[in-house]
């Protein structure tokens, strides 16, 4: 007798999960996809065995990393629900980010700079983008893929690239958000995804260098992690016009775990003096330290 259909699909899927979790070579590192178990169609994206995104094919708005979900509150609360918006996303990885604007925001135009190719191609080969979203990906460095977005473009500028593990210095400076501010619509917002431990100088030094160009900033994050307890992200929202706060707190208190979010005088005492960083002063984030990824 020939195989039933379930057992067919099942030997199917058992070969597709295999042949996604073989190590690929990319510009980064290793690349390795690792089936979701509990969702039938979803992965995580290693480099070098660094958990980097988590996509659900199936249901794309379904954000699964702790920080991830604070950049869809963000999102969120950029503009009025479901109003297509100008998104530049620094640093692509799997695309979890424009995958969830595509499906929350219907008709927002969208461009990805991720300098990884050889990453770029595999994630389209493996975990194919929606082909009537309007997402743009180029292959450049982060700051050389701003530099190429019109000036007043953007509704929402979000930077989340890592090298290594650790955000390239040259991203961190009072000259790279002048050329986020560039891009930006008068209004418009920025989010970054920070990673930092204890004693938390580069965080510090990230919020006084965002006050130095945006006259309003919030900061998302655990608050072992705002207690400089433990390494962990930390997601920094600036603007020129008031920012959502009190819906963001709401959100992020309901995360499956909770964030809290400081703003105003909290976070100007949170800094603790820390001064601008420039492209002279610059350097890259800490390395998290390897019991992160266990």
């Amino acid at each position: 007798m020939g195989k039933s259909r379930s057992s067919s699909r099942r030997e199917r899927d058992r070969e597709r999960d295999a042949a996604a979790a073989a190590p690929e070579a990319v510009d980064g590192g290793s690349a390795r996809f690792v089936p979701d178990p509990d969702r039938a169609r979803a992965w995580t994206l290693l480099i070098d065995d660094a958990p980097q995104s988590h996509v659900d094919l199936d249901d794309p708005a379904h954000l699964s990393f702790e920080y991830q979900r604070r950049l869809g509150h963000v999102i969120d609360l950029t503009a009025p629900p479901g109003r297509p918006l100008h998104v530049v996303h620094l640093g692509g990885g799997a695309f979890t980010l424009a995958r969830y604007v595509a499906a929350t925001r219907p008709r927002s135009t969208q461009q990805v700079v991720e300098r990884d190719a050889a990453l770029v191609r595999l994630v389209r080969e493996r975990l194919p983008l929606d082909p009537g979203a309007r997402i743009r990906v180029r292959s450049l460095d982060a700051r050389e893929g701003l530099g190429k977005i019109p000036d007043g473009w953007a509704d929402l500028v979000i930077s989340d690239v890592f090298s290594g593990a650790r955000t390239p210095a040259h991203l961190t400076s009072v000259e790279f958000l002048d050329e986020v501010r560039r891009t930006l619509k008068p209004g418009g917002t920025y989010a970054a995804n920070l990673a930092d431990g204890p004693p938390l100088a580069h965080l510090r030094g990230q919020i006084a260098t965002a006050a130095a160009r945006f006259a309003e900033l919030a900061l998302v994050a655990d608050p072992t992690v705002l207690r400089g307890k433990r390494f962990g992200n930390a997601v920094l929202v600036a603007s020129d016009l008031p920012l959502p706060v009190a819906e963001l707190t709401r959100r992020a208190a309901s995360d499956p775990h909770p964030g809290r979010v400081e703003h105003g005088r909290a976070l100007t005492d949170f800094t603790g003096g820390a001064v601008p960083v420039t492209d002279a002063s610059a350097v890259a984030s800490p390395a998290p330290p390897p019991s992160v990824f266990r």
